[in-house]
């Protein structure tokens, strides 16, 4: 058999901390660490974490705590928020924390920063978010609170500690509407294809239509995000998946319950509607064995000019989500 070639693009994590059914939110989190020392050790170039707020099968709704948690228990992977949803905090805060984790993990930080809600949708009230579109003044506000030259009566305001600068910048989209803006700011652009029925390729191109350099970019660099599981049988694969899929249904019908197991998914009567559905969730995950899952990946990538793929595997069973990402770092090896 051939040798195959290694890939054009790099391979990264996004771990949601996944609260499973049968097991306490806490657990999930403890477990961060054990993928992000697997990760590292299995050649993934970095590891993010996503906001979720209020969400009882996701429990990454702090990811500084956990990119610093992750970071001190690791050496050289790139730890970042994929990402912090800007409207929920003060543009301060985040230039904050992430000069903070900056000059504790010195070149290894990443500050995705997102829009959306990112959780529940009472969420955005008990947090008093400000709107979204008040989004491209607030990223604005944050640089220039990074920079030292804030304006708009808050000159004397900068973000401390002084001395190291803000980690690289990424913009995150599922539409497309932040692609533009991304290219134009000359920051690194991620689109969630793990989530968005939207097709990536239209808002890549347009990210890297419009790259401008920067200080942080000298060239665009876009990441995909995909969903993907992994098993040594395609049965066994989807056995794995059909927990996602039905987490995906009942969170689109406002049912935020913990990850099923495989047995309560199987056995889960479906209806036609629901079925419909299901499909729908199945085309934007990549499912099956090791040699299956490169293949969907790479023509991803081919489609969308990723410089980087990034991956979420929601799995019930802890040790085979562990797996499912070793096969998968195994077969671009």
């Amino acid at each position: 058999m051939p040798r195959m070639s290694p890939p054009s693009f790099a391979l990264s994590v996004l771990d949601l901390a996944p609260v499973v059914s049968g097991t306490p939110a806490a657990v999930s989190i403890r477990r961060t660490v054990e993928l992000a020392q697997l990760a590292e050790r299995l050649g993934y170039v970095r590891i993010w974490y996503a906001e979720h707020h209020a969400m009882p099968s996701v429990a990454s709704s702090a990811p500084e705590i956990l990119i610093a948690h992750s970071a001190a228990a690791t050496r050289h992977i790139r730890v970042g928020s994929g990402g912090v949803m800007l409207p929920n905090h003060a543009p301060l805060r985040v230039a904050e924390n992430f000069h903070t984790l900056e000059a504790l993990y010195p070149g290894r930080i990443d500050l995705g920063i997102g829009r959306a809600p990112g959780g529940v949708p009472g969420a955005s009230r008990a947090l008093r978010a400000v709107r979204g579109d008040l989004f491209v003044q607030m990223l604005d506000e944050l640089q220039r609170y990074s920079r030292g030259d804030a304006t708009g009566g808050f000159d004397d305001v900068h973000a401390e500690p002084g001395g190291v600068g803000c980690p690289p910048i990424w913009l995150l989209g599922s539409s497309g509407a932040s692609a533009r803006m991304a290219g134009e700011d000359g920051m690194g652009y991620s689109f969630a294809a793990h989530f968005s029925p939207a097709p990536p390729a239209p808002a890549m191109h347009a990210y890297r239509q419009h790259f401008r350099p920067s200080p942080q970019f000298a060239r665009p660099h876009a990441i995909l995000g995909v969903a993907a599981v992994c098993a040594d049988r395609e049965t066994q694969a989807r056995e794995l998946a059909s927990t996602m899929e039905l987490a995906w249904l009942r969170i689109h019908s406002g049912r935020f319950l913990p990850l099923p197991s495989p047995e309560e998914a199987m056995a889960y009567p479906y209806s036609d509607y629901e079925r419909e559905a299901l499909e729908e969730v199945r085309a934007r995950t990549i499912v099956g064995t090791p040699a299956q899952v490169r293949a969907r990946i790479e023509a991803l990538a081919g489609e969308t000019a990723a410089d980087e793929v990034m991956i979420v595997s929601n799995i019930h069973d802890h040790a085979a989500r562990l797996r499912s990402y070793e096969l998968i770092a195994a077969a671009f090896a």
